[in-house]
């Protein structure tokens, strides 16, 4: 059995991969996002807002894939990370994106909390990464990108 502070790390490695602690939760600010301006790369900056979720997403679910798979083959940076297109072909993508994204990070934060994973122990298919090395990644990626997120929302003249 693990013990209470092992449970509370695990708790607290979820709590921040939802987000809100440091930074607005991508939660908040997705339903804020005009369907119009999901492909408008503002002047001076590389990615549109669904480049960039595109990204986070991708980036998360290899992640994912890296930790959960012993057979896990690397994809290829930075080619297979980032849509050439701006903007979403449909608004099915959009929300099969956004589904997707969410569906994964539930299960990146099942694996965090499911005590047989063992937080430090270096997971086979890798280097040295560990599981909470994988999870830190993950929250920092996140907290990185909702940020420029809502920073071209703000550009775009479209949150706060």
């Amino acid at each position: 059995m693990k013990n209470s502070s092992d449970t509370l790390l695990r708790q607290q490695l979820v709590k921040h991969l939802a987000g809100g602690e440091a930074f607005i939760p991508i939660d908040k600010i997705i339903p804020t996002i005009p369907w119009e301006k999901l492909g408008v790369v503002p002047d001076n900056l590389p990615y549109s807002i669904w480049q960039q979720f595109y990204h986070l997403r991708f980036a998360q679910y290899d992640i994912l894939e890296f930790c959960r798979n012993p057979n896990y083959t690397a994809v290829k940076w930075p080619d297979d990370y980032w849509p050439d297109e701006t903007k979403p072909q449909d608004w099915q993508q959009w929300n099969n994106t956004i589904n997707t994204y969410f569906s994964e990070r539930e299960e990146l934060a099942e694996l965090i909390t499911d005590p047989a994973n063992d937080l430090m122990k270096p997971l086979p298919q890798g280097d040295g990464q560990t599981l909470l090395r994988e999870a830190l990644l993950v929250i920092e990626h996140t907290a990185y990108h909702t940020g420029q997120i809502l920073i071209i929302l703000r550009m775009l003249g479209e949150y706060g």
